[in-house]
């Protein structure tokens, strides 16, 4: 492990090592995902509520910069350590179609937020977009990601809490 790495990094590290996560330190990072999930979900609201004439070009570009890498790690962890470890404690019959349906919409959400990531830069740059459709992607794409926060949080963290 070295100094450089996330703490999302390190914990994969761990897990390549062969070592095992204590449930307490997983739903402190899924918690902590949540949190920075939603913030950002409230910056992409905001942009929305700006349209058409009140836009933050820079706003724009910083969300935008941190939308793609920010989702594919927060899905590489959950389906690398807490998936697993969910499967692993859960006996439900149903937890495997609950963690498909979940890697499902993490494919989506990550095709998603690539598309509104290059209109996010458009908007920014000040480059032509239909501002309609970028509201819609925008409340769409927030939308989804707070539905699927609210899931995780009512189904994951109460198997690992337990």
């Amino acid at each position: 492990m070295t100094m450089n790495q996330t703490p999302d990094e390190q914990s994969l590290t761990l897990l390549a090592r062969g070592k095992v996560l204590p449930d307490e330190e997983i739903v402190a990072w899924l918690r902590s995902a949540h949190a920075e999930q939603l913030a950002l979900c409230d910056e992409l609201e905001e942009i929305a509520d700006s349209l058409p004439s009140n836009i933050n070009k820079q706003k724009c570009i910083y969300a935008a910069k941190a939308l793609v890498p920010m989702i594919q790690a927060l899905h590489r962890y959950e389906e690398t350590v807490l998936f697993p470890r969910v499967q692993q404690k859960n006996a439900v019959a149903d937890s495997g179609e609950t963690l498909s349906r979940l890697r499902y919409e993490h494919l989506e959400d990550e095709g998603y937020a690539e598309e509104l990531t290059e209109t996010l830069l458009k908007l920014g740059s000040s480059d032509p977009v239909n501002i309609e459709a970028v509201g819609y992607m925008l409340r769409g794409f927030f939308e989804g990601m707070r539905r699927h926060i609210a899931f995780e949080q009512a189904h994951l963290l109460k198997t690992l809490a337990n």
